[in-house]
């Protein structure tokens, strides 16, 4: 039998140099790696084999005296006032906001956020609040504290607020490491000034809130007396994100766990008026040192005996499909700024409603939304079984 030694020997240095080139690209790589899929599975037997968080909420408890350092700020606007002449108050809307985005408040007011037109369209009492920090100017470490900051858009804001009366703001710096600050603020001050609130809402400046659908489900679950109710888009058994690059990023010092307690997307959810004030009660013995807002909200409601409930209307990251069956059935979507207005007339059209009832409307939607939802760069908005809901 006759051997090409000559060619025997070129193919073992092709392999040689592949096995090179997949074990340096694996190297280069290995964090990315770490930080996504083993990170998952670490989570993912973390909630599931051990799947209790008790010890986490003992090592974040601090005395009361300690945990007011994280709330102990001073109101630069505000309206005490604002719930007290109502006698039923449906939803109480937190509208999350950096003080220099003066363009997405005036549009939110102009559409989705409008109180008149939800009093007199939706037969609804919806009382909307901006809440917001100071304009950055210096911050110290994480940006925890400024006095004083702001300058002209302060001013802006003191006139802002005299045509509305709708800012609520504290002395912290608004940055991104302060979310939990702002977090804590919405809470304090709906305990404070709107108790009776039937449901609270919090959303971002930059999310469309679809308010008819949104009544229509808080309505409905006011009629059946909800309790315990928190909703939103939820992650369940989320790691920490470990790669220093990111926003995200947790130090270990700060969360030594592999998994977070299961929490909702920070960019909008509804928790009922009890579970709203159960948060309220955790947050008064809890270190608020950890800067993921929505995290930090799963620590409390964990520690109050209040689990996320998944709705799948609710976008995450993402903006959902346009589309009046999707329209029928939205709750929220994230990352609208410029096309706020077209998208508010094109959601609340009286079209949408005569295109999607009916036998013939209702299977055409269910093969509109099935072809829409369940194609993989639409993962982060509405998952897949949202098109059988």
């Amino acid at each position: 039998m006759f051997v090409n030694f000559r060619r025997l020997r070129r193919y073992k240095w092709v392999q040689l140099a592949m096995t090179c080139l997949v074990l340096s690209l694996m190297m280069v790589c290995w964090e990315q790696l770490d930080s996504s899929s083993v990170s998952h599975i670490k989570s993912y037997s973390y909630r599931h084999l051990i799947n209790r968080y008790a010890f986490i909420n003992e090592s974040f408890t601090i005395p009361r005296q300690e945990a007011r350092a994280f709330r102990d700020y001073r109101y630069l606007l505000n309206h005490p006032g604002k719930c007290s002449s109502e006698k039923r108050v449906l939803l109480l809307l937190l509208v999350k906001s950096s003080p220099e985005n003066f363009g997405r408040r005036r549009a939110i007011r102009s559409t989705w956020g409008n109180e008149t037109y939800i009093r007199q369209a939706l037969g609804a009492t919806v009382k909307v609040v901006f809440v917001l920090g100071l304009a950055k100017q210096r911050e110290g470490a994480y940006g925890r504290r400024s006095r004083g900051g702001g300058g002209g858009i302060q001013d802006d804001l003191t006139r802002e607020d005299h045509w509305h009366g709708d800012l609520v703001q504290q002395d912290f710096v608004d940055s991104f490491h302060n979310l939990t600050l702002k977090l804590l603020l919405q809470f304090r001050w709906a305990h404070d000034h709107c108790p009776r609130a039937r449901f609270l809402m919090t959303a971002d400046d930059d999310v469309f809130v679809h308010m008819p659908n949104v009544v229509r489900y808080l309505q409905d679950a006011d009629r059946r007396g909800a309790t315990d109710l928190w909703v939103g888009r939820v992650h369940r058994g989320a790691p920490p994100v470990r790669h220093k690059g990111s926003k995200y990023y947790v130090p270990p010092e700060m969360y030594p766990w592999a998994s977070y307690p299961d929490y909702t997307a920070g960019a909008a959810y509804v928790v009922s008026g009890d579970v709203a004030e159960k948060v309220y009660q955790a947050s008064l013995t809890l270190n608020a040192s950890l800067y993921i807002d929505d995290v930090f909200m799963g620590i409390c409601a964990s520690a109050a005996g209040v689990s996320p409930q998944e709705h799948v209307y609710f976008s995450g990251e993402g903006r959902a499909p346009y589309h009046a069956c999707i329209y029928d059935k939205m709750m929220t979507s994230h990352g609208h700024v410029v096309d706020i207005h077209q998208l508010w007339k094109a959601a609340t059209d009286p079209e949408v409603k005569r295109v999607t009832s009916g036998p013939f409307g209702r299977l055409y939607c269910a093969a509109v939304r099935l072809s829409l939802l369940c194609r993989p760069y639409f993962f982060n908005t509405y998952p897949c079984k949202a098109a059988f809901a």
